[in-house]
């Protein structure tokens, strides 16, 4: 049933009462009861139509959750994919076999980011005693500006609120136990997320060209076409904003990297990957990766080193978002920053952090479909459907 057809349904079902009314009483006009009871009953099933979609998208979500261990895998293969795929398909225009070309990028892939770890390590546990020393002179610091003015917060009330937090922690022992185990299982199940992405790389590289084809044989008409097409959509929106939001996460990284490497700033070059890492998190990445630089140079070196931080990192974001940004991303392929806050925000609430990190692909996904289905409404309707 069409969009149309349910509309039609609805008037046909109030003007044939309101004829029916006529007919028996030429003389008078529709009662109010009687136009009330239509719009009544077309209401009724319209909210029955959204109670029974809510329900299919809470089962949707619902079926996710209870298997996300396999979905995360291949979400997170289909990330990946975009990112490497150019190279593969590089390799086979050049004459090498799929296997061979999709094996070699994937293990430059790996060569690249162990590299990457290996060359950042030593710096990052190398300086993590001489931050821990500063965070404790920090604490200090905090304490002795909550004793003074304007707080004037007393001695006794401090070691009261250092001992509440103490019998707290002792209390919570067999808690904080149970996370250290809870800890080291989710350590492992990443491993076997890894891995298993790692494999589904390779064969979404590998075979991947023949799938949308598949697919529209499999499926037939006439809704083959039309997944294919929403598909491979997807399939360029995707790649596009994640190399794009790569490319613009590592001008950020390397600019603020080097602003604090300047200005002598603790486990700079840590704080620079989490830029990196935190631009794939539109708007909370930035603010988590940049506030926690701009405490950790206050503990280290001070108010007004944090400040020029601080200054560094605004600076940098309004040349991603005034510059970067607009010039490397097409206009099709953004979304209001309304909805990419709330995205991020229900993927962490649901998911954590691998939720914030795809609620983003998620949304423009979610997007590129809804877009897709208003071209097909207005060209059924007759109307200019908008460029996509």
């Amino acid at each position: 049933m069409t969009v149309e057809s349910v509309g039609d349904g609805y008037q046909g079902g109030v003007d044939a009462q309101t004829r029916s009314d006529s007919e028996s009483n030429p003389e008078s006009k529709p009662r109010r009861g009687t136009i009330f009871a239509a719009h009544l009953r077309s209401s009724a099933v319209v909210a029955v139509q959204f109670v029974a979609v809510a329900a299919a998208l809470w089962i949707l979500a619902w079926v996710v959750g209870k298997t996300w261990v396999v979905v995360l895998p291949l979400v997170l293969g289909l990330v990946v994919c975009t990112v490497l795929w150019p190279p593969v398909r590089w390799l086979r225009d050049k004459g090498v076999p799929p296997a061979a070309a999709t094996l070699l990028v994937l293990l430059v892939a790996v060569g690249v980011v162990a590299g990457a770890v290996a060359a950042v390590a030593p710096a990052i546990i190398g300086q993590s005693g001489e931050l821990a020393q500063q965070a404790s002179a920090g604490v200090v610091q905090v304490r002795d500006w909550l004793g003074g003015p304007p707080l004037n917060i007393g001695e006794e009330q401090l070691n009261s609120a250092v001992a509440a937090i103490n019998d707290r922690l002792s209390s919570s022992s067999a808690q904080i136990a149970a996370g250290v185990f809870t800890g080291v299982s989710a350590a492992t199940s990443a491993l076997v997320t890894l891995f298993t992405t790692i494999v589904v790389v390779f064969f979404f590289l590998k075979d991947g060209p023949g799938f949308l084809p598949w697919l529209r044989r499999t499926v037939g008409e006439p809704s083959g076409p039309h997944l294919s097409s929403v598909l491979g959509r997807i399939w360029s929106t995707l790649g596009g904003f994640i190399r794009t939001q790569a490319l613009v996460s590592l001008v950020d990284a390397v600019l603020i990297g080097i602003g604090l490497v300047i200005l002598g700033v603790p486990l700079a070059y840590a704080l620079a990957i989490i830029t990196f890492i935190g631009g794939f998190i539109p708007i909370v990445g930035a603010f988590v990766a940049g506030g926690l630089a701009v405490l950790i140079a206050l503990v280290s070196n001070g108010p007004v080193n944090a400040l020029i931080v601080l200054a560094i990192i605004l600076a940098v974001q309004q040349l991603e978002g005034n510059v970067l940004q607009p010039w490397l991303q097409s206009k099709s392929m953004k979304l209001h920053a309304v909805i990419v806050l709330l995205a991020v925000m229900l993927g962490a609430s649901l998911f954590g952090v691998i939720g914030a990190f795809l609620a983003v692909p998620v949304a423009a996904t979610v997007a590129v479909v809804l877009r897709y289905y208003g071209e097909q409404v207005a060209e059924q309707a007759g109307e200019n459907a908008a460029a996509p």
